[in-house]
C-alpha cells in the first residue's frame, strides 16, 4: 500500500480524534521504519542524532500509534499493525476519500490550509511578520562579526523566525549553517572536546568541506583553541562570503553547567575576535534559546550581554486578526480575538491550531474554548506534553503547583523558575512568578492530583 496514503490516513484519523497529526520528525521515523531502516540510517539520512530519534521521537510515536489503533505498536510490528488497521478496520470509504483528495490536490491546496506542525517555512502564507523585530534583525545580520540573540518560551516562533532570517541571509549571498543542540546526544554534550568536534564536523559537512579535524586538533593547546583555529583556518579562510552560524535550542547546553562554563565564553570570544582580526568579521552568530541562562558566568565571559537581543512575545490582537484573515475567517471587530486570548493569550502555536480547526469547519470557537481544558480538546497534546514533563521532574511540579495556588505572584528558586518559563507555564515580573494563560491554570488545578 502507498506509504504517502498511509500517512494521510493516520493523520486524518488523528485529527478526527482531535489529536495532533504526526509532526515532521515523527513522519521521518515512521517512513524510515516502514522501509526497514535502522535509527542510525534514518538519522544519517535526515541530519538527526540517532539517540534523539530512538530515545525521544520513537517512543512517543509508538505510544500515539498504539492509542490510535487500540493495540501495542513497536518498531518491529509497526508496518504489519498499521497496514492491518488501514486495510481491515477503517474501511474503504476513507481510503477512497483520501485517494480522491490526493488526486485533486491542486484544487484543494488553495482552499484547505495545512495542519500547523513545527516551524513555518520562510515562504509560508501563514507566517506572521514580527515588525519591527524582523527589520532590526535584517539590519543587524549585515554587520560584520555581529551576534543576534533570539529568546522566547517554547513554541513561540523562534525557529520560524530563524528560518526567515537564514533565508534573508542566503538571498544576500551569505552561507548559512544551523546547529540544533536538541539533536545532540547526551554523551556529546557531556564532553566539551566531543561537542566542539561535533560542531566543527557539522559546519564542514553543511558547507560540503572535508572535516579533517585531526589536522587541527591538538591536546596540548586544548579543544577550545583547536576549535577556534579550525573555524578560522579551515572555514573562514576558505569562504569568500560571510557565514551565518546559528545555534538553535542553545538552552540545552544549560543542562550541562560544567560544559556550558567553557562553551558559552567560547561563543563570546568568536564575537570579540572580529574586533582584532578582519577574517572573523565574516562570521555572524545567531543563538536561539527558550530561557535565561542559569549557569553562573562572569559578565566578561557571557554571550548574553552582547549583540542584538530579541525577545519574542505572544501575538497581539492585530496579529491574530491578520492570521485569521489568512485562514479565510471573517472575524469582524475584536470580539472573537478577545475571547480566544482570554484562554490562551496570543500563544502563536495554539492560535495557529485554533484557527486551523475553525477554518476547516471541525469546531467553532465556542466549542474549542469549552473543551480547552479537557483531553478531548485541541490543546490536549500541549497540555499532556507539559504534564509528562512535570511528572518526570517533581521539583518543577511542586514549584508550579505553588504558583497555581498562590493568590499573588511568588518568588521561585532561579533555576526552577527559568525552566518553567522555558516551558511557557509561567511568566516572571520583577523575578516573581505567575501562571501564564488561563488554560494552564485551569487544566493543572484539575489535574495536579495525577502528577
Amino acid at each position: 500500500m502507498n506509504l504517502d496514503l498511509i500517512v494521510e490516513i493516520v493523520n486524518s484519523k488523528l485529527i478526527e480524534m482531535k489529536k495532533t497529526p504526526l509532526n515532521t520528525t515523527e513522519v521521518i521515523v515512521f517512513r524510515g521504519i516502514w522501509e526497514n531502516q535502522t535509527y542510525s540510517q534514518i538519522a544519517q539520512k535526515n541530519a538527526y542524532s540517532p539517540g534523539y530519534l530512538s530515545n525521544i521521537v520513537a517512543p512517543q510515536l509508538w505510544k500515539r500509534l498504539s492509542k490510535l489503533i487500540g493495540e501495542q505498536v513497536t518498531k518491529k510490528n509497526c508496518r504489519i499493525s498499521i497496514e492491518d488497521y488501514v486495510k481491515n478496520r477503517i474501511g474503504s470509504e476513507l481510503r477512497l476519500q483520501i485517494e480522491f483528495a490526493r488526486d485533486n490536490r491542486e484544487i484543494q491546496v488553495d482552499t484547505l490550509p495545512p495542519y500547523p506542525s513545527g516551524p513555518l517555512s520562510s515562504d509560508s502564507p501563514f507566517y506572521i511578520e514580527r515588525d519591527p523585530t524582523e527589520k532590526l534583525i535584517c539590519q543587524e545580520i549585515r554587520k560584520p562579526g555581529t551576534l543576534i540573540r533570539i529568546k522566547a518560551p517554547q513554541e513561540m516562533g523562534k525557529t520560524s523566525l530563524l528560518l526567515k532570517t537564514l533565508d534573508y541571509a542566503q538571498n544576500l549571498g551569505y552561507q548559512t549553517v544551523t546547529l540544533n543542540l536538541e539533536q545532540t546526544d547526551r554523551a556529546i554534550l557531556n564532553d566539551l572536546n566531543r561537542l566542539l568536534r561535533w560542531i566543527c564536523a557539522n559546519i564542514s559537512r553543511q558547507l560540503k568541506f572535508e572535516p579533517n579535524l585531526d589536522e587541527y586538533w591538538d591536546d596540548d593547546i586544548g579543544s577550545s583553541i583547536s576549535c577556534t583555529l579550525y573555524l578560522q583556518e579551515h572555514i573562514l579562510q576558505r569562504i569568500q562570503s560571510p557565514l551565518v552560524l546559528a545555534f538553535d535550542r542553545l538552552n540545552r547546553i544549560f543542562e550541562y553547567p560544567q560544559i556550558a562554563k567553557d562553551f558559552l565564553p567560547l561563543l563570546r570570544s568568536w564575537y570579540e575576535e572580529a574586533n582584532k582580526i578582519d577574517l572573523w568579521k565574516k562570521l555572524r552568530q545567531i543563538i536561539v534559546h527558550s530561557t535565561e541562562i542559569y549557569v553562573p558566568l562572569q559578565l566578561k565571559q557571557s554571550p548574553f550581554n552582547i549583540g542584538l537581543p530579541i525577545q519574542l512575545n505572544d501575538f497581539n490582537q492585530e496579529q491574530i486578526k491578520q492570521l485569521a484573515k489568512k485562514y479565510n475567517l471573517n472575524w469582524k471587530g475584536d470580539r472573537e480575538v478577545k475571547k480566544l486570548m482570554e484562554t490562551i493569550g496570543g500563544h502563536p502555536a495554539m492560535v495557529q491550531i485554533t484557527l486551523y480547526y475553525i477554518s476547516r469547519g471541525q469546531a467553532s470557537l465556542a466549542e474549542i474554548i469549552e473543551d480547552a481544558c479537557t483531553l478531548n480538546g485541541i490543546y490536549s497534546h500541549y497540555l499532556q506534553r507539559h504534564q509528562a514533563c512535570l511528572e518526570e521532574q517533581p521539583e518543577l511540579a511542586a514549584a508550579f503547583n505553588d504558583v497555581i495556588n498562590a493568590n499573588e505572584p511568588i518568588q521561585l528558586e532561579p533555576t526552577v523558575a527559568y525552566k518553567l518559563v522555558s516551558m511557557g507555564l509561567i511568566e516572571l515580573n520583577n523575578n516573581k512568578a505567575k501562571v501564564r494563560y488561563k488554560l494552564n491554570s485551569q487544566y493543572f488545578k484539575q489535574n495536579f492530583k495525577n502528577i
